[in-house]
C-alpha cells in the first residue's frame, strides 16, 4: 500500500507549511487525484487517519476531488475521455498522450 508513503510525505508538507504560519491546527487537507494517478482514494483516506493520529492534523478532514482521465489524440488533435482501459480515438487511433488524471496535488489546507 503506497497510499501510507504518499501520506506521510504529503503530512510532512503540511505540517511544514502549518508551522510556518504559526498554525496550531490544521482543520481540513484539500487534494486533487487523478483517475489514473495509482492512488486508491479509500486507502488514502486511511492513511490520512493513521499518519495524522498525534499531530495538529489529527481529526482533520481530507478532500479528496477525484480527476477524470483526458486524453488527446495525435492523430486527429481530439481530446477525448477514455472509456476503456485501451485508450482509443473516437478515429480509431491508439496514439494519444495522457493530458489529465495523473494528478496528486495538494489543492489547499486549512488551518488556524
Amino acid at each position: 500500500m503506497h497510499e501510507i508513503s504518499l501520506m506521510e510525505e504529503t503530512l510532512t508538507i503540511i505540517l511544514e507549511t502549518a508551522q510556518k504560519e504559526n498554525a496550531v491546527k490544521i482543520h481540513r487537507l484539500n487534494m486533487r487525484i487523478g483517475a489514473v494517478s495509482g492512488v486508491v482514494p479509500e486507502a488514502l483516506q486511511f492513511a490520512f487517519d493513521v499518519t495524522t493520529q498525534g499531530t495538529i492534523a489529527a481529526d482533520a478532514q481530507l478532500n479528496i476531488e477525484l480527476v477524470p482521465t483526458l486524453c488527446h489524440c495525435t492523430e486527429c488533435n481530439r481530446k477525448f475521455a477514455p472509456i476503456d482501459i485501451i485508450y482509443q480515438c473516437e478515429c480509431g487511433s491508439l496514439n494519444n498522450k495522457i493530458i489529465q488524471g495523473k494528478e496528486i496535488e495538494i489543492v489547499s489546507l486549512e488551518i488556524s
